[in-house]
């Protein structure tokens, strides 16, 4: 078995090699989101570090949750697949600062988590599951071959997704 493919912060990575297995180290506030299209094996995964793009932006920027996503779909359909059979996966948008009288403004977390909602609501797309939230780092792999797609919270076991 071959390195697992890293997809860093603001980054999308789409594969259809079944040896490849992506993953997203050290989720906080950030958002794993995995798509993956059963029929053709299409996978992809995005590290989305912000809830929303500035004007001027590019459309498709992996940075941003909003454009990250369409950029995803995008990058999935190029390479074969097809919008109305992705599986879609969450995961991450903890928050990491929780001192008191720090304002819901900081939480980047939850900001993340709404705007991907936000997102996947307008695009009528479902969601397959998710693990959000919390105050606690993960990790997400999502193995190409078999379409699973995992996740781990530190200090606990790696659980399907």
């Amino acid at each position: 078995m071959r390195d697992p493919i890293s997809v860093g912060l603001g980054e999308r990575v789409v594969s259809r090699d079944p040896e490849d297995v992506l993953v997203a180290y050290g989720l906080g506030s950030c958002l794993g989101i995995g798509m993956i299209d059963p029929v053709s094996r299409v996978c992809g995964l995005l590290h989305a570090v912000l809830p929303a793009k500035n004007n001027g932006t590019d459309p498709f920027n992996p940075k941003f949750v909003d454009s990250g996503i369409n950029g995803l779909i995008e990058e999935m359909i190029k390479n074969g697949a097809m919008r109305n059979r992705l599986v879609i996966r969450m995961a991450g948008g903890a928050n990491m600062l929780t001192a008191p009288g720090l304002s819901k403004t900081f939480d980047i977390g939850a900001r993340n988590i709404e705007s991907a909602h936000d997102v996947f609501q307008s695009l009528r797309m479902t969601l397959k599951s998710e693990d959000v939230g919390g105050t606690r780092g993960r990790t997400v792999r999502l193995y190409v071959g078999i379409g699973r797609m995992t996740v781990r919270v530190i200090g606990e076991k790696e659980v399907d997704l």
